[in-house]
C-alpha cells in the first residue's frame, strides 16, 4: 500500500481509515517542517518578549492566572501527567491509530508551535505501530486533553502501550521498537493534548464505515423491492425532480441502477407500496446528505489548525483561540445518528413486511414448509431489539454538560460521546441490514423461476455465499452475525 503523505491539507476520511486499519505508513511533505520551524521560532520569540502564552508560561484552565517561570520543559511533563484522568475500557487499536493520525494531520498544518523532534516522535510511534492504551471516558468535547494525555504519556515513556500484540509499560514498548522517550520543550506537551483528535480520528472511521454500509443498505432495499414485488416507478426521475429533497435524486438513481433488468419494470405491481419501500429514496437520500455533512466536518478538522494558543505564521504572532471546540462536528454526528436511525427503521419495517403473514404471494413467515413452522418470524424480535437500541442511542447528548474548571469551561460539545454512540448505531444498523438481506434472499428463493435484476442478483449471490436457504426451522442468529461480520469486513 502507498504511504499517506501529510502536507497540511487534503487528508481525507479514507486516508485515516487506511492508516488505522491497513497500517499504511505515514510520510511528511518537506514544507511541513518549514512551517513547524517557522511556528516554533515565532512561539519562542513571543515567549522571550514576555507575552503571556497559555500553557507555555501560564497554567491551564482555572490556573490561567498562575505564571510558570521556572523549568518550562518540566512543566510540559507535568501537564501530560496531570491530565491522565481517563477511565473506562481502552479504545480499540484502529481507533487509537486513527486518533494519532488525526493529530499528526492537524499538527502538520503548522499552527501548534510543536517542536519538530516531538512531532517526529509521534510520527515514529504511529509508523512503528506502538499504540498507547487510551481510555474511552474523560473528554467532554472541549478539547480531548484527558484522553490524549495517554498518547503523550507513552511518548515520554510513561503509561502503557500495545506493541506487536502485547501491552507493555510504555518505556519497555519504546525500547523494543528502538525508540527513545520524547524530551518535551516549551508548549510541546500542550500541543500534544489540546485538540479534538479523539473526536476527529474516531469520527473518520465512523464516517468511513457508514459510507460503506449505506451501499449495503441500498442493496438490501433493492432486493426487498424484488422480493415484495415493489413498484419501481416510484423511483422515476420525474418524481424525484418534482421535489428534489436532500440526496433523493441521487439515491433513486442508485436504486434504479441496482434494479436494472428486473422483471418488476414489466410486471403488474401495486399502485402504492408501504412507505418503507415507496419512500426509500427520500429516507436514504437524507442519510446520504447527513453522511456527506459529517464527512466534510471531519475533513475540515483534519486539515485545520485547532490549537490553543495558535501560532499565526502569516501574521507573526501567537493568539489564544477556541478552535479546539467542535460544536459543528458534534451536531453533524448527532444528525448522522438520527439519519441512520430513520434508514434503519425503514429496513426493519421492510423486514416485518417480508416475514409477516404473507405479502405478494410469499409464504407466511417465509417458511417453505408451513404448518407450525416459525420460519423467520422469531427474528422479528431480534429486529425489534436492534431498533430499540438504535432509537436509544440516537437520543442527542451534545447539550449534556456541566461547567467545570471553576466556570472557565462553562460550555462543552460532548463530541466524543456523540461520535462513539454513532459508531454503536452503525454496528446495530449493520445487523439490521443483514437481517433484511437474509429475509429478502429467502423470499426470492420462495418465488419459483423469479429472476432478479443485475445488481440485485449480485446481492442475492453475496448473501447466499454466507447463508444458505432456510429449508426448515433453524437458528438464524448465527447467520445474521456472520453476514454482519462480512459486511463490516468489506467496509
Amino acid at each position: 500500500m502507498s504511504a499517506i503523505v501529510l502536507k497540511g491539507s487534503d487528508i481525507t476520511v479514507a486516508d485515516i481509515a487506511a492508516i488505522a486499519r491497513k497500517d499504511a505508513q505515514v510520510e511528511i511533505a518537506p514544507d511541513v517542517y518549514d512551517r513547524l520551524e517557522k511556528a516554533r521560532t515565532i512561539l519562542d520569540r513571543a515567549a522571550a518578549s514576555g507575552q503571556q502564552i497559555y500553557g507555555l508560561n501560564t497554567g491551564l484552565g482555572a490556573n490561567l492566572k498562575t505564571s510558570v517561570t521556572e523549568d518550562i520543559g518540566a512543566f510540559q511533563q507535568q501537564l501530560v501527567r496531570g491530565r491522565g484522568m481517563g477511565v473506562g475500557p481502552s479504545l480499540p487499536r484502529d481507533v487509537t491509530r486513527a486518533i494519532m493520525a488525526a493529530r499528526l494531520s492537524m499538527l502538520a498544518v503548522g499552527g501548534s508551535g510543536i517542536s519538530s523532534p516531538v512531532f517526529n516522535d509521534l510520527l515514529a510511534l504511529l509508523n512503528k505501530q506502538i499504540h498507547p492504551v487510551v481510555p474511552s471516558i474523560g473528554s467532554i468535547g472541549a478539547g480531548d486533553l484527558v484522553l490524549l494525555s495517554a498518547i503523550a504519556q507513552t511518548l515520554i515513556g510513561e503509561g502503557a502501550a500495545e506493541y506487536q500484540g502485547k501491552v507493555y509499560p510504555s518505556a519497555q514498548a519504546l525500547k523494543k521498537a528502538s525508540l527513545a522517550a520524547s524530551q518535551l520543550g516549551p508548549k510541546d506537551g500542550l500541543s500534544l493534548l489540546n485538540a479534538s483528535a479523539v473526536s476527529v480520528g474516531h469520527g473518520a472511521l465512523v464516517a468511513a464505515d457508514a459510507t460503506a454500509l449505506l451501499q449495503f443498505q441500498r442493496q438490501a432495499a433493492a432486493l426487498s423491492f424484488e422480493a415484495l414485488g415493489g413498484n419501481p416507478l416510484i423511483l422515476a426521475p420525474a418524481i424525484q425532480s418534482a421535489r428534489p429533497a436532500a440526496g433523493q435524486v441521487e439515491e433513486a438513481e442508485k436504486l434504479l441502477a441496482l434494479l436494472e433488468g428486473s422483471p418488476l419494470f414489466e410486471a403488474k405491481t401495486a399502485i402504492q407500496d408501504p412507505l418503507s419501500l415507496r419512500c426509500a429514496a427520500s429516507i436514504q437520500g437524507a442519510l446520504a446528505h447527513a453522511l456527506k455533512a459529517a464527512t466534510e466536518a471531519v475533513e475540515i478538522e483534519l486539515n485545520s489548525a485547532a490549537d490553543n494558543p495558535l501560532v499565526i505564521i502569516d501574521e507573526d504572532r501567537v493568539l489564544s483561540t477556541g478552535n479546539f471546540h467542535t460544536p459543528s462536528l458534534a451536531l453533524a454526528f448527532e444528525t448522522l445518528g438520527l439519519a441512520i436511525a430513520q434508514a434503519a427503521l425503514a429496513s426493519a419495517a421492510r423486514f416485518i413486511q417480508l416475514t409477516g403473514s404473507g405479502r405478494n404471494g410469499l409464504p407466511r413467515y417465509l417458511s417453505p414448509v408451513g404448518g407450525a413452522s416459525a420460519g423467520f418470524v422469531p427474528l422479528q424480535k431480534t429486529v425489534t431489539a436492534l431498533v430499540g437500541a438504535i432509537r436509544h442511542k440516537a437520543n442527542p447528548v451534545l447539550l449534556d454538560f456541566l461547567a467545570v474548571s471553576e466556570g472557565v469551561e462553562d460550555h462543552a460539545t460532548q463530541t466524543p460521546l456523540a461520535v462513539a454512540k454513532c459508531a454503536d448505531i452503525v454496528d446495530l444498523w449493520r445487523h439490521l441490514v443483514a437481517c433484511e438481506m437474509l429475509a429478502a434472499a429467502q423470499a426470492i428463493d420462495l418465488k419459483p423461476g423469479y429472476r432478479c435484476g443485475k445488481g440485485t442478483t449480485e446481492t442475492y449471490e453475496y448473501v447466499r455465499e454466507t447463508s444458505g436457504r432456510l429449508e426448515e426451522d433453524r437458528a438464524l442468529g448465527g447467520d445474521v452475525s456472520e453476514l454482519a461480520i462480512r459486511l463490516a469486513t468489506n467496509c
